[in-house]
């Protein structure tokens, strides 16, 4: 679907309304990353409570900017994925430990059950799961400060 042929507004009740250029309203709608990581502005679905997509948004930077603050509001809302800037300690090297880290959204702390829950997305691209199963993202590996780099060795 075209960026200039997506019509979003929301409802009364907050929830997402997309009227496609025949007229037809879809209440509720949800969007969806493909690639939240590697292309996280690219490729945008548009999904119905049911699953079905209802329109495909190939670029954010096609939308008005009013359609796109709507959709990263709504994203925003939906992912929850802090990224690790540094890391400040571990409670043990051995798992699971228990790591102190610094993150986009503050310094927080989450236990690592297993070497197998860091996994590379890319060479400097790493996603780390917690107990939880809450995902943080190490973007840029080779960026971390000294201490941070030492630590993390340790583990991969």
């Amino acid at each position: 679907m075209d960026g200039d042929q997506l019509q979003l507004s929301r409802d009364s009740f907050g929830r997402l309304v997309l009227t496609t250029a025949d007229g037809q309203q879809h209440a509720g709608v949800a969007p969806v990353r493909a690639f939240p990581i590697q292309a996280p502005d690219e490729g945008i679905s548009l999904m119905t409570g049911d699953g079905k997509e209802v329109a495909w948004i190939p670029s954010l930077a096609a939308l008005t900017a009013a359609t796109r603050a709507l959709l990263e509001e709504e994203l925003q809302g939906r992912e929850f994925m802090p990224e690790i800037r540094a890391i400040r300690s571990v409670s043990s090297y051995a798992t699971p430990s228990t790591w102190q880290v610094s993150t986009d959204r503050g310094d927080t702390s989450f236990v690592l059950r297993g070497e197998e829950d860091i996994r590379r997305i890319s060479a400097d691209t790493l996603l780390i799961s917690d107990s939880h199963g809450i995902h943080f993202l190490l973007r840029d590996l080779h960026g971390l400060d000294r201490q941070s780099r030492k630590i993390l060795d340790r583990f991969l």
